[in-house]
């Protein structure tokens, strides 16, 4: 399969650029480029090679190997199938792939159990399907891959932002205007290391939010991602002192109501509602809108009860 160099790509290193394009992690397109499946003009490539103009790029990705991803009979909800994807709901508190310390019970588990061996190879053998993440306290659609070249079709759409994402959160304190961006690049905290945060020399992050209610010290907002990095609306609505209600990593402290319903939110209060993209195979444009889980509808209920709820225009 060939990879597309656009100008923006210029001087990126190679396995960068194949890990973006890929949407995989660094360490399988390394694997890759070591096993000689990644080729620049023809050839095989080092690993810190920087693409220049004209370079043509070839990804040949091999058939993936026995699973090392236990299948387990977890309950979860498929909104939608087909023989190259599908959109899963994801509860709050489940992880989606194995990782040190969360072995078992994710979403990859379930995945493999009702799905058996039809997901897509590119992420390796514990990730097998995932094109995109959400963290383990966020709730929401994904969408999974079933075979390598929906994986890389549908991953060239996110790289290229056309695939939309749209949250739902609540957050702390009264944003000012309606309607704003954030446009801050995100990258790995200097110091904490499980933290992320707004650096100089971080990935170019973008999120849009729209107040949906207010409330007494508190906002309801929909945000719509521009790019998807690790934890960008926790990180960027936390930089406008707005963190979302919950979130335990980022929060800038803990308000009476969170603390009283501490037990109900049980992390951020963040929803994955809606996403939409173009079909890998058909070429279809495909919509998916997710109801708010009942820990959410709970929290507004409450609000809505402690004030006078201001429903702003949609």
């Amino acid at each position: 399969m060939k990879l597309t160099v656009s100008e923006s790509d210029i001087g990126k290193r190679i396995d960068v650029f194949v890990a973006e394009a890929g949407n995989v992690t660094r360490s399988a397109t390394q694997k890759l480029i070591d096993e000689q499946n990644v080729l620049v003009n023809g050839h095989k490539t080092a690993k810190n090679y920087r693409l220049r103009a004209g370079d043509t790029v070839e990804l040949s990705l091999p058939e993936p190997v026995a699973d090392k991803a236990e299948p387990e009979n977890i309950p979860i909800e498929i909104v939608y199938e087909d023989s190259d994807l599908a959109i899963v709901n994801k509860p709050k508190g489940m992880v989606v792939h194995p990782a040190a310390g969360n072995r078992n019970g994710t979403m990859v588990n379930a995945l493999l159990f009702r799905l058996g061996d039809s997901l897509s190879g590119i992420n390796g053998v514990i990730r097998p399907g995932i094109v995109h993440r959400i963290d383990k306290d966020t709730s929401g659609l994904l969408i999974v891959a079933k075979n390598n070249e929906a994986h890389l079709k549908l991953a060239e759409q996110i790289k290229e932002h056309f695939f939309t994402r749209r949250y739902h959160a609540i957050v702390v304190g009264n944003l000012k205007e309606d309607s704003g961006t954030v446009n801050a690049p995100v990258g790995r905290h200097p110091i904490h290391r499980k933290k992320m945060a707004i650096v100089s020399d971080g990935r170019p992050a973008i999120t849009h939010w729209r107040v949906l209610e207010r409330f007494q010290g508190f906002t309801y907002v929909e945000l719509t991602l521009e790019t998807g990095r690790t934890h960008q609306i926790r990180v960027h609505m936390s930089s406008l002192g707005h963190p979302v209600i919950g979130d335990e990593l980022y929060g800038a402290g803990h308000s009476k109501f969170e603390l009283q319903n501490n037990s109900l939110l049980s992390g951020q209060c963040l929803h994955a509602k809606y996403i939409a993209f173009t079909h890998p195979s058909t070429g279809l444009w495909m919509e998916f809108d997710s109801r708010l889980p009942e820990y959410f509808v709970k929290i507004l209920e409450k609000l809505r009860k402690q004030g006078d709820g201001e429903t702003a225009a949609f």
